[in-house]
């Protein structure tokens, strides 16, 4: 396994997480039941000694003394009482302190001031510690000694020593259960991501059939769908693109031939007269003209993907651009027996646009209805929707496929291919179509039926917006 894998980086990061969580909260836990345990016995003890203190009036009676012995002995709690100069003169059972010895002399001072002392003590003979707390004896107002409780805390210390073992235990269960959790969870995410990184690097290599399963709804499902569909659309691309090739190859081939037979005839003076060598200058200069369109349509198509073509926006009169170009292509209609109607709307407002360029859409539009049109009529006709302008293109050709009406604007794709060259057109038209109403902050759509025709909608925004702003 790398250490530099999404599942290490996930694992460490989830450990450092439940250590993050875990650590403090033992440590604060512990501190709970520690102080809890002392902060009872304290209190206990600091009630007795207060009694206690409360209860002596003299130190002078043997037997009064002895009395607290054998108290100190029956509670399981051990009392030593000392004179004014801190000298012990009673002791329930402490080797390490027997009477006659005297005690610290700050703990003393703080007796004579009527503080009470706190402190830990142990015992080195029988090694036990104690809780200790001590008060001064007062008889009226003198001072006359101090007694000390103290309380076991060997038990105290086993239990809290029992508590952190536990705690221990449960944390180190919680432990492994967490980096089973981060095992399980890691692997779930990283096999998916190791999958598409595999299914990419294929892709780069240009397996584009390679597929990844998306097996859940999350965004790690989504990303597999994202690259199922960039393969998807990478195969139309290569399609295309190989079929576009194809297409130019035919496209420029066809007219290089005639311009290379016809010229050689014309050089080698091959023809019978002068008629028929104005008819081979005809056919040169048609094919001329047709390759120049061609590339002209490849460059258009070029500057307007890279945003490069200038759209010079004017207020522009819609009826009147349209009834320009519908004069212009009656003529090449009538050829074909086709009828090219425009619906009249009256008081169209105009839109902000570039004229020259949406001349161009039109007659891409309409050129395109008569070149898939046999019979019948192409209509175009103008309305006003709300704040917008709507011209629609109709036809009454062969329809469109439902499949393939998607891409219907995909640059270099043709839906007849097999009367693609007889038709004509390089399968740029509506891509560039589509390109320059959307410059011009407008949108296009197609609706289509086999056998009844296909109509293209146009909608441009009637209020000025800027020129730089699109959709």
């Amino acid at each position: 396994m790398k250490w530099n894998s999404i599942v290490v980086k996930l694992g460490f990061s989830i450990l450092l997480i439940v250590l993050a969580v875990l650590l403090p909260l033992s440590f604060i836990m512990n501190q709970i039941f520690t102080g809890f345990y002392f902060n009872n016995t304290q209190e206990r003890i600091n009630n007795l000694s207060e009694r206690y203190a409360t209860s002596i009036s003299s130190l002078d009676k043997e037997e009064f003394l002895g009395m607290f012995e054998t108290l100190g002995i029956l509670t399981g709690q051990q009392i030593l009482i000392v004179d004014d100069q801190g000298t012990i003169v009673a002791n329930s059972g402490l080797p390490s302190l027997p009477e006659g010895q005297r005690i610290a002399e700050p703990s003393v001072a703080l007796l004579k001031k009527g503080s009470t002392v706190q402190e830990m003590y142990t015992d080195s003979k029988i090694d036990k510690r104690f809780l200790s707390v001590g008060k001064p004896i007062f008889s009226g107002e003198e001072f006359i000694g101090g007694i000390f409780v103290l309380e076991p805390v060997e038990e105290m210390y086993q239990s809290v020593d029992m508590i952190e073992k536990a705690m221990i235990l449960a944390g180190i269960g919680a432990l492994f259960l967490a980096i089973g959790f981060i095992f399980i969870v890691s692997r779930k995410l990283s096999n998916p991501l190791l999958e598409m990184e595999k299914a990419t690097r294929k892709i780069g290599k240009g397996d584009l059939q390679i597929r990844v399963e998306a097996s859940s709804k999350d965004e790690i499902g989504s990303l597999a769908a994202a690259i199922n569909d960039l393969a998807i659309e990478l195969d139309r691309f290569r399609s295309n693109r190989r079929e576009f090739f194809a297409d130019i190859s035919h496209e420029l081939r066809t007219p290089i031939t005639y311009l290379e037979g016809y010229a050689n005839v014309l050089e080698n003076e091959l023809y019978q007269n002068e008629e028929e060598k104005k008819q081979y200058l005809k056919i040169i200069q048609q094919e001329a003209n047709r390759m120049s369109k061609l590339v002209e349509d490849l460059f258009e198509l070029s500057k307007l993907e890279e945003g490069r073509l200038p759209l010079n926006f004017e207020e522009v009169d819609v009826l009147e651009v349209t009834e320009n170009v519908v004069f212009k292509m009656k003529i090449k209609a009538e050829e074909k027996g086709i009828k090219l109607e425009l619906d009249r709307t009256i008081e169209l407002p105009n839109i902000y646009a570039d004229g020259f360029r949406m001349e161009q859409i039109l007659i891409n539009l309409v050129d395109n209805a008569i070149r898939y049109t046999e019979t019948g009529k192409i209509r175009v006709h103008l309305t006003k929707e709300h704040k917008a302008i709507r011209i629609s293109v109709t036809d009454t050709g062969g329809g469109i496929p439902v499949e393939d009406l998607q891409y219907v604007f995909d640059r270099f794709y043709r839906v007849e291919k097999s009367r693609s060259r007889e038709l004509g057109g390089t399968g740029l038209g509506l891509a560039i179509v589509k390109q320059l109403v959307e410059l011009q902050n407008g949108s296009i759509e197609v609706n289509s039926k086999v056998g009844e025709g296909t109509a293209f909608h146009l909608t441009f925004p009637v209020e000025k917006r800027d020129e730089n702003e699109k959709g």
